[in-house]
């Protein structure tokens, strides 16, 4: 494990644009995690720039010659696969899931529905477009109840609710970062995540890293800004649970199509310890505070090495040489008025 990246002919990977910032509520944090990832990729002899997306046009990345994107956007418009469809037009390979499993992954409520029928377990939900249907869902699902926005990462517009009297004023937030709101059971016990590298058969799990977060409230201030959350890599959980985990993001990342890297969120209910899938993150933070370069630390994956190996997985949903019209000697179809 430790060898991922170290064997990297950085060469080859030619002129490399760090995709960061942009123009979501996540900006902020996507500049400090790409920021790290362009130090570390220069550290080791990589030709890579900064291209911030709400200053750059896109197809400058198309004339300015890259050969590869490395995606450390965050939110709307970085991971919900409008930048992957963009780079896929450009034909620039990037890092990261590929359109489909973008889009699916960042929306809460289809990445539910997909683990459901998977017969993962996630918890319950109810999917609400008003705060009267917000009271409605905390009487089916009981107190404390999650809402939050279903295309948000970083706990952006999340409440959690414990009376009718409280639903208003959390519907009003997370609408206010997306029409669709979802409302979801309360799972009370231990707060892990555990990453996941690789594709398809060749999918692994990382080790699970278990949150303690200052009053239980792992929120936006508290994952990028302060030191008092506290992170155990060992987790310190039992062993089959740890490896119950990790089954589970690896199925759950197979399930959405996904590939090259991500981090899923997890609950372990306390009353009976069942793990609990909440989300997938396709392109996990690489901040100061992260916690996928935490994990990959615990096998002996420096930062750098991370940074190399995941740029060095850089591909497209379109394979190179692939084509899209028919071959020659083989027909078109004829389309009649």
């Amino acid at each position: 494990m430790s060898a991922f990246g170290s064997n990297v002919d950085v060469r080859a990977l030619g002129k490399v644009a760090v995709l960061m910032g942009g123009a979501s509520a996540e900006s902020d944090v996507s500049l400090m995690s790409g920021r790290g990832v362009l130090q570390a990729l220069r550290s080791r002899g990589v030709d890579a720039h900064a291209f911030d997306p709400a200053h750059n046009d896109l197809g400058e990345l198309k004339r300015g010659g890259y050969d590869r994107c490395f995606i450390a956007l965050h939110g709307r418009h970085g991971e919900d696969g409008t930048v992957q469809g963009a780079l896929e037009l450009l034909g620039i390979p990037y890092t990261g899931s590929g359109v489909m499993a973008s889009s699916m992954s960042m929306d809460k409520i289809m990445t539910k529905r997909i683990w459901r029928a998977e017969g993962l377990p996630t918890p319950d939900w109810r999917l609400v477009a008003s705060s009267e249907e917000t009271v409605l869902a905390l009487q089916a699902l009981g107190a404390p109840m999650i809402v939050k926005p279903a295309r948000e990462g970083s706990t952006i517009g999340l409440s959690k609710v414990t009376s009718p009297e409280q639903c208003a004023q959390a519907y009003a937030l997370a609408s206010k970062y997306d029409p669709e709101v979802l409302c979801e059971q309360f799972i009370e016990g231990d707060e892990t995540t555990c990453p996941v590298l690789g594709e398809g058969a060749g999918a692994h799990a990382l080790p699970v890293i278990r949150i303690v977060a200052p009053q239980g409230n792992y929120d936006y201030q508290n994952k990028y800004f302060t030191d008092d959350t506290k992170y155990h890599c060992p987790s310190g959980l039992p062993e089959a649970e740890e490896r119950e985990i990790q089954r589970l993001v690896v199925q759950a990342f197979r399930s959405l199509g996904c590939r090259g890297w991500a981090r899923a969120d997890i609950m372990i209910r306390a009353s009976d310890r069942k793990p609990f899938l909440l989300e997938i993150n396709t392109s996990p933070g690489m901040t100061g505070h992260s916690l996928v370069p935490m994990s990959a630390r615990a096998v002996g994956i420096s930062y750098e090495d991370l940074c190399v190996g995941l740029l060095a997985t850089a591909t497209l949903d379109t394979p190179p040489g692939a084509t899209l019209s028919p071959a020659p000697g083989q027909p078109q179809e004829v389309v009649t008025p």
